[in-house]
């Protein structure tokens, strides 16, 4: 794509190492937002990066540091006990 927002379905594939056949799959089922154009498909770069688990979004990160934070309550001693060997 000549925009530098969007990428095509084998540059997303290179990026993220599968095959353009999984890229589609994973556009299909809504994992990966993407914008049809035609017959093509034009994936935002923030998609991707979302994928790959860059940039999380507040109640995702909320999500997961809460579950961080309890793990950690609940294992204290194993951990430390894990964390000494």
């Amino acid at each position: 794509m000549k925009n530098g927002k969007y990428l095509t379905i084998p540059q997303a594939a290179g990026i993220l190492g599968i095959s353009r056949t999984a890229v589609y799959k994973k556009v299909k089922k809504g994992q990966i937002k993407a914008v049809r154009i035609g017959r093509n498909f034009a994936i935002p770069k923030s998609a991707i990066i979302n994928t790959l688990g860059g940039d999380l979004t507040g109640p995702a990160k909320k999500q997961i540091t809460a579950a961080v934070r309890k793990t950690v309550r609940e294992y204290a001693d194993v951990l430390k006990l894990l964390g000494g060997e």
